[in-house]
């Protein structure tokens, strides 16, 4: 066992990463250790970086232990820089977290600053003054990069920045250079954020935080009122929203919902998000109450305007979309489906299903299924399942008895066959054949039934895979 992650006073006392857990005991025998949880570790890291979206929604995360926000545009709402970043740190530092912070105008030199130098707002003309006192490590080399400088003497940035460039090009590759120049602006880095980035986003910060589920709808519907002038500057409308609470200890929770068409009723918005608490009210705790309320518009698509006719037609698509909405927020996208036509002549590859909450507002694609020799099931079995054939005519005829699901049938009357050969690109190319009857038993029940393979060395078997009404 070795030490992976050191506090302050750790490495005061002379403690290093790699070393040895009985080792450090030796030296120190008082010490505290803990064994590593990555994955806790990483769900903590995740659920700081949740906490700060409250910031900005450009939130990345670095390494184990680090985080990148890119705050351009976002630093006045919290009166300027520098309160920002004290803001950060007092409330992080408020829940029991040993952090550093620096913000400059590249995220290289904010990297190299929060590690290895005291941290703060770094002016875009003190880069170069800031960096040179720094060691290599400050600039994310590589392990063996940064031994080899090193052992050349190039122990701090400044060495580097009065190095000739050309030889350290030759020597190194271009990461020492390209690293240097990110740090110093010179060559412009972008933060990957670890969500994706809303299209229309509102919210309302609170004095006195909220914990009533009809304070929240009431008041997400307060803010959805705020998207309305947005959506109609733009002409569209939201199909797929979140909702994001920011519960005064930190916690954040993120409910999703969507919509079958484009949305800008703030009513119908709130009532979405109505729906999901409802479904998923146990597994979101309160707590001390929510602080701020935020709706991000994750998707959205171009709003029409249709006028209502004097037959109340628009009105009953509405009202089917509202239901759709409802019902799918509390119960899952899956619950409601449409079939829509594929171009496949295996009768169970012929039709699909699709979340009608994602095709109500599109038009069926048009496909021309392939030509059928016989009348299809009003009913067709998920899977065809296999029964039992008796008594078969050789080689092409219909069983005169067959069991399906423990009950025997007598058949009366027989059609068929009408062979359906399977997609050899999709099943092999020995895939068998499949022989379709139509056949009526002696109390008048039909069903839709075929033979796989034929009569041969190998006796072929029998599938039931319909039943007509």
């Amino acid at each position: 066992m070795r030490l992976t992650a050191l506090d302050e006073k750790a490495e005061k006392l002379g403690l290093k990463k790699g070393l040895g857990v009985a080792e450090a005991r030796a030296i120190h025998p008082i010490i505290d250790v803990v064994e590593e949880d990555a994955a806790a570790d990483k769900r903590l890291l995740e659920a700081v970086a949740d906490w700060c979206d409250r910031y900005t929604p450009l939130v990345a995360l670095d390494g184990k232990d680090g985080l990148f926000l890119d705050i351009t545009g976002c630093s006045h709402l919290f009166g300027g820089e520098r309160a920002m970043l004290k803001d950060i740190l007092s409330r992080l530092a408020g829940m029991g977290f040993d952090i550093r912070g620096a913000i400059s105008s590249s995220p290289g030199l904010s990297w190299a600053v929060s590690r290895f130098g005291e941290g703060g707002v770094i002016a875009e003309d003190e880069a170069q003054a800031v960096l040179e006192p720094l060691p290599v490590m400050a600039l994310r080399l590589d392990v063996s990069v940064i031994e080899a400088l090193q052992k050349l003497g190039l122990r701090y940035v400044g060495d580097l920045m009065q190095a000739p460039r050309a030889p350290l090009t030759r020597r190194f590759g271009g990461s020492v250079l390209l690293r240097l120049d990110q740090a110093l602006g010179h060559d412009e880095e972008p933060v990957s954020p670890r969500l994706p980035v809303a299209s229309l986003s509102a919210e309302r910060r609170l004095v006195d935080p909220i914990a009533a589920e009809e304070e929240i709808i009431a008041l997400a519907s307060q803010v959805a009122h705020c998207l309305k002038p947005s959506f109609e500057t733009q002409g569209v409308g939201g199909r797929v929203f979140e909702l994001v609470l920011f519960r005064v200890d930190g916690c954040v929770f993120r409910i999703a919902a969507g919509a079958s068409r484009p949305l800008r009723d703030p009513q119908r918005i709130a009532g979405l998000f109505s729906e999901r608490l409802t479904a998923i009210h146990d597994d979101i705790d309160a707590g001390y109450g929510f602080e701020i309320l935020r709706i991000n518009v994750l998707r959205h698509e171009n709003f029409h305007n249709v006028q209502d006719d004097f037959e109340g037609d628009r009105q009953s698509q509405v009202s089917l979309a509202v239901f759709v909405d409802k019902v799918s927020a509390r119960l899952g996208e899956e619950c409601l489906t449409r079939f829509e036509l594929r171009e496949s002549h295996i009768p169970e590859r012929a039709t699909f299903a699709v979340p009608a909450i994602q095709v109500l507002d599109r038009a069926p694609v048009e496909v021309t299924p392939p030509a059928a020799k016989s009348e299809r099931p009003a009913r067709l079995l998920p899977a065809p399942e296999l029964m039992e054939a008796f008594a078969a005519e050789v080689p092409d005829g219909a069983p005169a008895h067959f069991r399906w699901r423990r009950i025997r049938h007598r058949v009366l009357k027989s059609e068929g066959p009408e062979r359906i050969a399977m997609e050899w690109w999709i099943d092999g190319v020995g895939a068998k054949e499949r022989d379709y009857f139509s056949v009526e038993d002696e109390q008048g029940y039909r069903f839709w039934i075929y033979r796989e393979g034929h009569y041969g060395p190998d006796t072929p078997q029998w599938f039931m895979h319909g039943i007509f009404a």
